[in-house]
């Protein structure tokens, strides 16, 4: 295996959790070349682990857009009760928990997106931040 094979397979397995001990038998490196490894390709590593971690919710949970559109349903649903009663009953009371829970579910669900990349492949004239916060 050559330096970018083994290098490759670093990134890989490090983005699938493995530990540096494991790895280290695995691919017969030393922990402190691999610590170093480590940080040189923490972005690719970073975005490996989120792209993996993207598929596994996709395949758990369904596509994210499908269960926005679920949860909205269900808090128009709870909305247009809650529009409904007297807001002095306790029922109305229960209402109003469940659709702050489905709020803050969705606002989990949304999250922001993070995209890295490592400062030194990003032209001079563009750069800005190591990291953009983007808002959906």
């Amino acid at each position: 295996m050559t330096d970018q094979e083994t290098i490759a397979r670093f990134i890989f397995l490090r983005s699938q959790g493995w530990s540096f001990n494991r790895i280290a038998v695995e691919l017969n490196v030393s922990k402190p070349t691999l610590i170093k490894w480590s940080r040189q390709h923490q972005f690719e590593i970073a975005n490996l682990r989120a792209t993996e971690t993207e598929a596994l919710a996709e395949t758990v949970f369904g596509a994210r857009h499908e269960r926005w559109r679920t949860l909205a349903a269900q808090l128009k649903k709870l909305e247009e009760e809650i529009a409904t009663r007297d807001l002095e009953e306790i029922p109305a009371s229960r209402l109003h928990a469940i659709a702050a829970q489905l709020r803050a579910e969705i606002s989990r669900e949304m999250g922001s997106v993070h995209f890295s990349e490592g400062t030194k492949t990003i032209p001079t004239e563009e750069f800005v931040y190591d990291r953009e916060e983007w808002s959906v």
